[in-house]
């Protein structure tokens, strides 16, 4: 008497660098139950038995802490519920150039996910502008947008129409908006309660999105440019809430292109200055010694600060 599985269906295991792939063969078609292992990158093979791998399947990859970096193959056309949650290591995934079905939350508590990489082919005739793959990764990490995994349309001006759509609905989203929840459930399941706490944090959100977008302008509006910038500005050091100078100093301090950006928008001015420098004590004195050279070009009447303000 069979046990009511049908043996097309029976899983078996693959050896892969790195781990061990579950897998269940039916009708010609490989899916990928579930991955063991301790590799931190993992490529997923396009055949198995002969037979395309066709699908990853619901929680397959959950919680895998060592993976940095996963590439799937072109064959893939389905990527089930939670494939990749809970990954808090993972950097990178590779996707190959066409549509695939997404399930829900494949990249929840993903916080690291920096890159969504598109494989594309020679021949397709628009090749996505530079910042594609983290303006994709940041449309599920950030901005919970998964419609934006479209894959074939990713990085085309209709695409980036509508993640600046979504950027611009975050921007103007009540930082105290979600607040309540947050007290409700308790600070196990969210963090610290404080109201200025969560605002902050909404706001350094938005600053990282800000400052993302005017890295990889391709296709931005003037008006969605300005509303960025102001934002920023209106976060500097020396506002009410700094957020702006926080975000660059504790997270892009070694990034020169941040620290010039924040310069570019005219962050930085007689007011502030100072206090910027203060701020910045011994930490990153590459950003210190930009910043010095500005207050040089001062005083030697290049008046930099005028030069800055619009």
């Amino acid at each position: 008497m069979g046990n009511g599985r049908d043996n097309r269906m029976q899983e078996k295991q693959l050896e892969i660098a790195g781990g061990v792939l579950s897998y269940e063969l039916s009708e010609g078609k490989v899916h990928i139950v579930e991955y063991r292992g301790v590799g931190a990158r993992v490529e997923v093979p396009s055949e198995i038995e002969g037979c395309p791998v066709t699908g990853i399947g619901k929680k397959a990859f959950l919680s895998k802490k060592n993976l940095h970096n996963i590439i799937l193959p072109v064959t893939v056309e389905e990527i089930g519920d939670w494939a990749f949650a809970y990954c808090g290591g993972l950097v990178q995934i590779s996707l190959p150039d066409r549509r695939i079905l997404f399930g829900k939350a494949v990249f929840r508590d993903c916080s690291r996910l920096d890159r969504i990489e598109i494989r594309i082919t020679e021949d397709k005739a628009e090749i996505p502008g530079k910042g594609i793959p983290e303006l994709s990764a940041a449309a599920v990490r950030v901005m919970d947008a998964y419609y934006l995994l479209d894959i074939p349309e990713a990085g085309t001006m209709e695409w980036l129409a509508k993640w600046d759509a979504r950027l611009m609905a975050i921007l103007q989203t009540p930082d105290q908006e979600g607040y309540s929840k947050q007290v409700l459930c308790g600070e196990e399941d969210y963090g610290s309660t404080d109201l200025d706490a969560f605002t902050s944090s909404r706001r350094r959100e938005k600053v990282r999105l800000a400052f993302l977008r005017l890295r990889y302008p391709q296709g931005l509006s003037d008006s969605c440019r300005r509303e960025l910038e102001n934002y920023l500005r209106s976060h500097t050091k020396g506002q009410p809430g700094e957020e702006t100078w926080v975000v660059v100093l504790e997270e892009f301090g070694n990034e020169r292109e941040y620290y010039e950006l924040f310069s570019d928008l005219s962050c930085i001015d007689e007011d502030n200055f100072d206090g910027i420098l203060m701020d910045i004590g011994e930490g990153y004195p590459e950003m210190k010694a930009f910043f010095m050279r500005l207050r040089e070009r001062q005083t030697e009447g290049a008046d930099y600060f005028a030069g800055l303000e619009l």
